[in-house]
């Protein structure tokens, strides 16, 4: 299973220094994301799937929270445990009137 949070409970993370990667295409990324995240194209998780190993928890965010779980749940067959999906997404975070950073 899975484990899921809101972008609210994102918010506070983010200002603690939380391990964010978007899984948007790249034209989708440069357009607005969540600040501090880092730009994982899911079409390229399959090549990159040691770039989500890490000591904390690292959180997965998409448009709406749909790309994101599928890559979670790719990556949790390859024993990578520490992933938690952004149920909302990107779209979730600027409706709260969040931050947003463009270009990459």
């Amino acid at each position: 299973m899975i484990a899921e949070i809101s972008v609210s409970e994102l918010e506070q993370l983010i200002a603690a220094g939380a391990k964010v990667i978007d899984v948007r295409e790249s034209d989708e990324f440069a357009a607005g994301h969540v600040p501090t995240a880092i730009s994982i194209p899911l079409s390229t998780v399959q090549n990159r799937v040691d770039e989500f190993r890490y000591e904390g928890t690292v959180y997965v965010i998409c448009q709406s929270g749909g790309r994101s779980m599928r890559a979670c749940q790719y990556l949790a067959d390859f024993d990578i445990d520490n992933l938690v999906n952004i149920a909302g997404g990107t779209s979730g975070w600027i409706a709260s009137s969040n931050a947003v950073v463009t270009g990459v």
